[in-house]
């Protein structure tokens, strides 16, 4: 940002600390596997943080894969200052910010997830590209973190009676709002206990942030009520898992690039390949926006989640969805990628779609035709006829497709691809040598 932004900005965060008497400052940053990390310092450190940064041991940035210690630096964000709203406000207020991670030298540390985003969206912006996302994040309540029991027995967009859910949602959204997030939705989901806020769409940069923040205040004001929530992927078998769709475009200046008043859909041709990238790279980037060996057990057939590789307008067993055109609308032409959760990385899940969507349009792409069928009612005969193709099985699938991925190794960039894989790896070892209660329920009496 130019030197008088910035500088203005630094003021606007100390009068800001000044006039809410905020004592203790959280600076968030973002590991590999998408988890907030924190540490907290105090007022009279603000300025010399806001000049210089604060140095803190960078491993901690690695996921599982921890290298040895190093340092690095952890510059605040001023435009991301907000004061926490769930803290004394009072007296002794806390704020937070986010940070960028240097290194000592002051030059962008390349493990830092944020730095990666931004990396992507430059590249968006050489081209002339503003990229726009409206994540929908869905998640359960639980009476604690024990066990799956629900707090009711609602369905999708049901007013159930007022009871805790219902409180804390709407304190969720207010509480987002206090601090500077826009809330477009909230409503319950399809499963009991589930349910789901939706932000309104901004810039991805903005956006990830808010996405880590969203999932820290749903989760706060979830124990200030004395349960828990969890944006887990599949918590409970056999009813719907939680997903975040992730509804996207891409701008020129204060125009739609995605709209097209004679394309079919209303959707331009960059919209199109950008389609057709995303439906050719969703296998390879699938490890990035489903990283848990949990995140598979919601892509199966049956439960809403997508698993073929097809788009539509009207049909939601789709990978990709084309949200129905209004007129005089065109601002919100978008398209909708069903399958990652809320459990990912958001910063290197937008990487990752943004660069398969630029892709497509590079190479001048064309998508297949729509489905408008029901894909799972297919039989596979029928889908191999038409080219349907599939999203991976398993994480450990999912990171062999990965690891071969020119385009995930340039959007990630070699530190973070390479720390990303390790951690996955890890991750799939840990979990195939477990011996599980299924096993034992299913093997034990007859082998």
């Amino acid at each position: 940002m130019p030197a008088r932004k910035k500088d203005e900005s630094k003021e606007y965060v100390l009068k800001m600390a000044k006039e809410n008497d905020v004592k203790f400052i959280r600076l968030w940053f973002t590991d590999i596997l998408g988890m907030l990390k924190s540490f907290a310092i105090t007022v009279e450190e603000l300025e010399g943080a806001l000049e210089e940064g604060m140095g803190f041991d960078g491993s901690s940035i690695e996921g599982f894969a921890r290298i040895d210690e190093s340092d690095m630096v952890a510059m605040p964000d001023p435009d991301t200052f907000q004061i926490l709203p769930w803290r004394p406000r009072e007296h002794n207020a806390v704020a937070r910010m986010f940070c960028d991670v240097l290194k000592p030298g002051g030059e962008p540390f390349d493990g830092d997830p944020r730095y990666v985003l931004k990396k992507n969206l430059k590249k968006a912006a050489d081209l002339g590209y503003t990229y726009y996302v409206g994540p929908e994040l869905e998640y359960f309540y639980f009476r604690d973190s024990k066990s799956t029991e629900f707090l009711d027995a609602g369905g999708y967009f049901d007013l159930t009676p007022l009871d805790a859910a219902t409180d804390m949602r709407r304190e969720t959204v207010l509480t987002l709002e206090q601090m500077g997030i826009g809330v477009e939705y909230s409503h319950h989901e399809v499963a009991p206990s589930q349910h789901e806020i939706d932000m309104r769409y901004t810039d991805a940069l903005t956006m990830a942030d808010s996405v880590m923040t969203y999932r820290l205040v749903v989760k706060q004001v979830a124990i200030n009520h004395g349960v828990y929530a969890t944006f887990m992927p599949k918590p409970v078998f056999g009813i719907n898992g939680s997903g975040m769709h992730v509804h996207q475009s891409l701008f020129k200046g204060d125009k739609n690039a995605f709209f097209d008043p004679k394309g079919k859909y209303y959707l331009s041709k960059i919209a199109r390949s950008y389609v057709a990238g995303l439906l050719k790279y969703a296998p390879e980037i699938t490890a990035v926006n489903n990283q848990w060996i949990n995140s598979y057990k919601r892509l199966v057939p049956g439960y809403e989640a997508p698993v073929y590789l097809s788009w539509a307008k009207r049909n939601r067993s789709d990978l990709i969805r084309v949200p129905e055109y209004r007129p005089g609308r065109e601002k919100a032409t978008r398209i909708e990628l069903r399958s990652p959760d809320p459990a990912c990385n958001p910063y290197l899940c937008f990487s990752v779609m943004l660069a398969a969507g630029l892709k497509g349009i590079e190479d001048g792409l064309e998508p297949p035709e729509p489905v408008e069928e029901n894909v799972y009612e297919m039989n596979e005969e029928e889908r191999a006829k038409r080219g349907i193709r599939t999203l991976p099985a398993s994480l450990s699938e999912a990171i062999q497709l990965t690891e071969k991925s020119k385009l995930v190794r340039e959007a990630l960039g070699e530190h973070v691809f390479s720390a990303f894989i390790t951690n996955k790896k890890i991750e799939w070892d840990l979990y195939r040598t477990q011996v599980t209660g299924y096993e034992v329920n299913r093997y034990l009496p007859i082998l």
